[in-house]
């Protein structure tokens, strides 16, 4: 038998490496949602997420003389300019009520980590997740760090201002969703106890949204801004 091209080998390896990451499902629906996207001009995006809950932990104070410094950073403070995402969508978050953990090390923006309570609005996709339970879960969003500082401590150093804070809330569980296309930040999540609450798959085109849930409302279409799918969310 002839041998393969070296092309057709790479390419090969590629899938089998995504499959290996991803699961045959997610594998396979990530290629699509590639081969969409490009072969419409970015016009259609297939997103895909896991709804995760993960128990509120006892906050760990950080270590004496640590350069890392983490706290609550409001809307008007300085260093909200440092935020590597739209001033938009960050004065969004801070108009719904979320707040914000930054980091610091040695006075460079490090990372942050948001949270949220009753209810939080995605702003990468239409979906409104509603917490049941308010009184005894949270939302979390948005967890970065930036690249200079992801082998060192500053994700678990976030982590745990937002459990000191969650417990004196008296808040047992924190709910987020992550993408099933970026297996390091499940693997992440994975190792903070995550338990899977269920999926959530949106197909946009231009400004149409197909949304599709294991859990109510189910299905949701909507073809404008104002029609947002509410998923009821609990905490295990």
């Amino acid at each position: 038998m002839p041998a393969m091209p070296a092309t057709l080998q790479r390419l090969w390896t590629r899938l089998r490496q995504l499959f290996a990451e991803l699961g045959y499902w997610n594998g396979l629906l990530y290629l699509a949602g590639e081969l969409l996207r490009r072969g419409s001009g970015g016009r259609i995006h297939l997103i895909r997420y896991a709804i995760v809950a993960q128990p509120v932990r006892p906050g760990r104070q950080p270590a004496a003389g640590s350069a890392t410094l983490i706290r609550c950073v409001s809307a008007d403070d300085p260093l909200a300019a440092a935020f590597p995402r739209p001033p938009a969508v960050i004065a969004q978050r801070y108009r719904s009520g979320s707040i914000c953990f930054a980091a610091q090390v040695n006075q460079r923006f490090a990372g942050f980590l948001w949270l949220s309570f009753g209810q939080h609005d995605e702003d990468e996709v239409r979906c409104r997740y509603e917490l049941v339970d308010a009184a005894r879960c949270a939302w979390d969003f948005d967890v970065h760090v930036e690249p200079d500082f992801r082998m060192g401590r500053t994700f678990a150093r976030l982590w745990d201002s937002a459990n000191q804070h969650l417990n004196e809330r008296g808040i047992a569980w924190s709910l987020s969703r992550i993408s099933t296309f970026n297996p390091a930040s499940l693997r992440a999540h994975a190792r903070l106890g995550t338990l899977r609450l269920g999926t959530a798959t949106f197909l946009r085109v231009g400004p149409g949204q197909l949304a599709l849930f294991d859990t109510p409302p189910f299905l949701h279409l909507s073809l404008h801004q104002g029609a947002i799918p509410r998923l009821r969310l609990s905490p295990p």
